[in-house]
């Protein structure tokens, strides 16, 4: 996996929840936003200030995040 420099993780930050380059902007959003059917290209509209790369490495986080961790489904 390539360096995911665009994540943060700081407990002052959002409750320590991972967000994009240090905004209250949690990567969870960002899945929410895709897994609603937004493309891209409209978060990148609806959001003006996220760049292509924090979508991608949002979702490369997630993935590796559920590789390393299990998780429950109910």
């Amino acid at each position: 996996m390539g360096k995911l420099d665009r994540i943060s993780i700081d407990p002052k930050v959002f409750g320590g929840k991972p967000c994009v380059r240090g905004m209250r902007f949690p990567v969870s959003k960002i899945l929410d936003l895709l897994a609603a059917g937004m493309s891209q290209e409209e978060i990148l509209s609806d959001y003006p200030y996220l760049e292509r790369e924090d979508i991608v490495q949002a979702i490369k986080y997630a993935a590796w995040i559920l590789q390393e961790e299990t998780v429950e489904v109910s």
